[in-house]
């Protein structure tokens, strides 16, 4: 069921994959209900372009299986696997894209919009405090 970079249907473990995620790990049933009720299931295969460089942020993307390569401006990169997330900078400062990222292996991701992300982070704030935490973990790689 490859959809080359096209949202796929929401599959019944959709819970328990978003469990899985640490940034999610701590959310209640009601707060795992949220963001179930927020994301979409999307793949894309080997070498596609997830996020561009400089282009708006649409949301943020969070890696279910494969892995992804962010390419930085200064032509330092990073790989992502499971768990992990990216495009939130776009999404919390309101900025163009940081960084291209393009997968290195068949993806699927989840990805939650923009605005749906931002409202997910009002309502919950255990979801803005893990994924702050993680910005900062980044931040400190790199100066």
């Amino acid at each position: 069921m490859r959809a080359n970079g096209y949202p796929v249907r929401m599959s019944s473990y959709l819970a328990d994959q978003i469990r899985r995620v640490p940034i999610f790990s701590a959310l209640d049933d009601a707060g795992l209900a949220d963001v179930t009720a927020l994301a979409t299931e999307f793949e894309a295969s080997k070498g596609h372009v997830l996020v561009e460089h400089r282009q708006p942020g649409t949301g943020v993307f969070i890696i279910e299986d494969g892995e992804v390569r962010v390419d930085r401006p200064h032509g330092e990169h990073v790989y992502l696997g499971p768990g992990a997330f990216f495009g939130e900078l776009a999404v919390l400062a309101d900025v163009p894209r940081t960084a291209r990222v393009s997968a290195v292996t068949d993806i699927r991701c989840l990805v939650i919009s923009r605005n749906d992300m931002v409202e997910l982070l009002d309502r919950r704030p255990a979801v803005a405090v893990s994924m702050l935490r993680e910005v900062a973990r980044r931040l400190a790689e790199v100066t």
